[in-house]
């Protein structure tokens, strides 16, 4: 039994090997050791976190209290056997399948300003993958009040389709909005998987080089 065990470790060993093996070796043993808080487990967060997962963050803190609807699998990480699940849940599932060698903790509540401390207090840069305004404002302001000098990588506007030129990443202070910050979703402009998914990689590739530049401060 020692000798079976010995052995799957070392083909599990192999198999991470190989999984980072394409990756930048610098910036992997940043990544490698960097914890990322995502507020909120929808289209943004969902594909945001499987991206982080890909490159090797080596802690994700993801945050959610709502369930899987067949109306979210058009644009959200998630598959036809997980409706009704909770997304931290699903979400949990898929990202050990695809990188089952980072670490992942999961909060299925709703992120408010007297808890969000407690639940992110380790991540090292927030991303803000919430719906609602009020929600994305509180978040922002809370984390910025308690975390200073930590990064928050937020999206505004990301609804309909194609006008490509128009999304952008813009700096105020350690604030950074993703996104055309002008579309809003509504009967006739909904949030859609391409655009939805551009966005939510513009935050995933911000945070890597956010961490990055961290490092090389040090």
């Amino acid at each position: 039994m020692k000798n079976q065990k010995e052995l799957d470790l070392r083909k599990l060993k192999k198999l991470e090997s190989e999984f980072f093996s394409r990756h930048d070796p610098e910036l992997l043993s940043v990544l490698r050791k960097s914890v990322v808080g995502i507020a909120g487990a929808g289209g943004l967060g969902s594909n945001a976190a499987v991206s982080l997962a890909r490159a090797g963050v080596g802690k994700l803190i993801i945050a959610d209290l709502d369930r899987v609807y067949p109306s979210n699998l058009n644009r959200q990480y998630y598959f036809l056997d997980q409706i009704g699940q909770l997304k931290v849940k699903a979400l949990l599932e898929n990202l050990k399948r695809i990188n089952p060698f980072s670490q992942y903790e999961v909060h299925p509540v709703r992120i408010t300003a007297k808890n969000l401390k407690k639940v992110f207090s380790e991540a090292e840069v927030m991303v803000e993958a919430f719906d609602l305004a009020s929600e994305k404002s509180m978040l922002i302001n809370t984390w910025l009040s308690l975390f200073p000098d930590r990064p928050i990588v937020a999206a505004s506007g990301i609804s309909g389709f194609g006008k490509n030129n128009k999304l952008r990443t813009r700096r105020l202070g350690r604030l950074y909005l993703c996104g055309d910050e002008e579309s809003e979703p509504d009967e006739k402009v909904s949030p859609m998987a391409p655009r939805v998914g551009i966005v939510a990689n513009m935050q995933a590739n911000l945070v890597i080089e956010l961490l990055y530049k961290k490092s090389i401060k040090k």
